[in-house]
């Protein structure tokens, strides 16, 4: 069968961008033709219909009227009018892409399901209906999950989530990647979907030193001595960023500090080492958010590294400086913060597991009812919290204290830091491998006849 996977856009370092290049390997090793569509393609080769971009003016503008004010149309009828005209064009482009390419299955990624691109949404609900194909409706977040769809301007954009994010038709099966989106999917929709979890090449070659690599530590002035603290999410208000800091912030406490003399490395923690808070991803909060964690950091001695100028989703030469890719900033890491309060899953917490780094884990909802049963050893934040009048997520102080120790403990420990590391990988070989995902995908109806040996 030819696959098509749909999103606003791929080859990037996002969550969604990632988990369809696991799935595209996976389906052509199970004997299918995969293609992506999108709406800009990053550094992976994939058919474009522009209007698909994920930050596309227009529906840059639908969203802010939709969701936030109704200020740049004149009434309810005009924002609703572009709305439809918006997905006519999307819906020809999409079925003309179908007809052309011969497309077997559709997969969009998101697009039924967050409410981001309503336009979108319509679009793909009318070609499901239109073109008769098969859909996979592959959801990791729906917009009930998410504040800002919460309260929309007008009430026809309540009826057009209701009614498009999912759609239920025969023709369209629902995939999420949690427990927690499947029972909330089948109390509002009546929808059965499959629990598909995010998944790693655990099988796959670890990641190394090597000639183009060797320098990124020089490349952001981070010392060979110093420790480097990983935050390898987008920097987004829901990722909880401010809880990292404190905990960097208490883990270069005095009293840690005097214990922390020789690392699990070999290497000597002396005076002159500094511990280092590294920010890998693209930053996607308001100006607001990222000046609260600059003076977060600043009020709490934290030196802050925002490097997603020198990140990208491959290694690449721009302007004679190197780029680097996200694996890279994980070969160079000692330790991983991972402080989201909200994931749908967390393709950073199997990143960092696979690259063997410990991990400072807030228990957030999917990973209390999905993960914490699997055995791993993470150094936890608790699973409570509280946002002060900034905006920034608390959580108890004792719970801050406790990680900074941990992580002292384990930063100077050779044999303890490989005992926590090598569990957790083979935790997750376990239970969220390649493999594992094979299974998952050939147990869909649409697929399972056709599938090759993994």
């Amino acid at each position: 069968m030819k696959i098509a996977l749909a999103h606003f856009r791929v080859g990037e370092t996002d969550g969604v961008s990632l988990e369809m290049e696991k799935w595209k390997l996976i389906f052509e090793r199970m004997g299918h033709e995969v293609v992506f569509l999108a709406g800009s393609e990053g550094l992976t080769n994939s058919f474009i219909i522009e209007e698909l971009h994920y930050k596309h003016p227009i529906n840059d503008r639908i969203v802010e009227n939709a969701y936030d004010n109704l200020k740049d149309y004149p009434d309810e009828a005009s924002l609703k009018k572009e709305i439809l005209e918006f997905a006519q064009k999307i819906e020809q482009k999409l079925l003309e892409f179908i007809e052309k390419e011969k497309i077997d299955v559709m997969i969009p990624n998101n697009i039924l399901s967050l409410g981001w691109g309503l336009p979108a949404g319509i679009a793909f609900t009318n070609a499901a209906k239109k073109s008769g194909i098969k859909f996979v409706a592959h959801h990791h977040d729906f917009h009930w999950e998410r504040d800002r769809y919460s309260h929309p301007t007008c009430s026809f954009i309540q009826e057009y989530l209701e009614e498009y994010f999912p759609p239920n038709l025969a023709n369209i099966t629902h995939v999420v990647i949690n427990h927690i989106a499947k029972e909330e999917l089948e109390k509002r929709k009546g929808i059965i979907a499959t629990v598909v979890p995010n998944v790693f090449h655990f099988e796959g070659d670890a990641w190394k030193v090597d000639e183009y690599n060797q320098d990124f530590r020089k490349s952001i002035n981070v010392g060979e001595d110093d420790i480097l603290v990983l935050q390898a999410t987008r920097i987004t208000e829901r990722k909880a960023i401010e809880l990292g800091i404190e905990v960097v912030g208490e883990l270069q406490n005095a009293d840690h500090l005097t214990k922390m003399k020789q690392l699990y490395n070999g290497k000597s923690f002396s005076e002159n080492s500094r511990i280092v808070y590294v920010l890998a991803g693209l930053p996607e909060s308001t100006p607001q958010y990222l000046e609260h964690l600059k003076n977060k950091a600043e009020s709490l001695g934290v030196d802050i590294r925002f490097v997603n100028d020198k990140i990208d989703h491959s290694r690449r030469i721009e302007n004679n400086e190197k780029v680097y890719s996200l694996w890279d900033a994980y070969v160079f890491s000692d330790l991983v913060t991972y402080p989201s309060i909200l994931e749908g899953w967390g393709n950073q917490l199997l990143e960092a597991v696979f690259a063997k780094k410990p991990m400072v884990v807030y228990e957030y909802p999917v990973y209390l009812t999905d993960i914490q049963d699997k055995g791993f050893s993470f150094i936890s934040l608790g699973d409570t919290h509280t946002i002060n009048n900034q905006g920034l997520v608390e959580i108890p102080n004792e719970k801050v204290v406790s990680a900074g120790l941990k992580a002292n403990q384990i930063l100077s420990d050779e044999k303890l830091y490989k005992d926590v590391t090598e569990n957790n990988f083979e935790m997750a070989k376990k239970y969220y491998s390649y493999e594992a995902l094979y299974k998952y995908l050939h147990s869909l109806p649409i697929f399972n006849k056709a599938a090759l040996p993994l």
